[in-house]
């Protein structure tokens, strides 16, 4: 399998066994990686439609093909020991759901602090079916003065695409309505939700 080559600017991993490993999961699952991330290092990833925890393992799968280092955000009740050592490694960032107020801040001082950060939100917040997405991630997005990278996971074509980079604009209604569109012909695993 062919995955694209990454730009110099994305913070990255350098680890031939996670590589092998995301190739080698990918290739049995029989997923493809298509598009290809912007020549930048800092951005947020959306990541959609989100229905199963299959999402989980095919994003990671890619993640470490690709070698491209990136945060992400999970609930804080997965973070339980010995989990949490494996979810600190390859990004995580615990959150607690009781709690979301600061999250937005937090995650704009993360950008500001950082030279390089990826960091990748599921719009949806859930894996219910919902039409409701949560727009934090635009938020995040417009304080920090990053772009939005859609990615969706496409189960009918075993597909992973990377979209464009979206810049972000004050109305943010707006901007979550035209990022849904992108993910309007895209199949989940369970169109149906849980």
């Amino acid at each position: 399998m062919i995955v694209p080559e990454l730009s110099a600017e994305i913070p990255q991993r350098q680890n031939r066994f996670s590589k092998w490993l995301g190739l080698k999961i990918l290739q049995l699952l029989g997923w493809k990686v298509v598009g290809c991330f912007p020549k930048r290092s800092k951005f947020v990833v959306a990541v959609a439609p989100h229905t199963s925890n299959w999402d989980f393992v095919v994003a990671v799968a890619a993640m470490l093909a690709l070698q491209i280092k990136i945060r992400f955000l999970g609930k804080d009740a997965l973070f339980f020991w010995p989990f949490k050592l494996w979810l600190d490694a390859i990004g995580g960032i615990p959150v607690k759901r009781n709690s979301p107020h600061g999250v937005v801040g937090q995650m704009v001082n993360l950008f500001n602090g950082s030279d390089k950060l990826v960091l990748a939100l599921a719009p949806e917040g859930t894996r219910r079916k919902t039409t409701q997405w949560r727009s934090g991630f635009l938020h995040i997005a417009h304080l920090a003065q990053v772009p939005v990278v859609p990615l969706s996971l496409d189960f009918a074509k075993k597909e992973i695409r990377v979209y464009p980079e979206v810049f972000i604009g004050k109305d943010i209604a707006l901007e979550l309505e035209k990022i849904k569109q992108i993910f309007v012909d895209i199949t989940p695993k369970n169109p149906q939700g849980l």
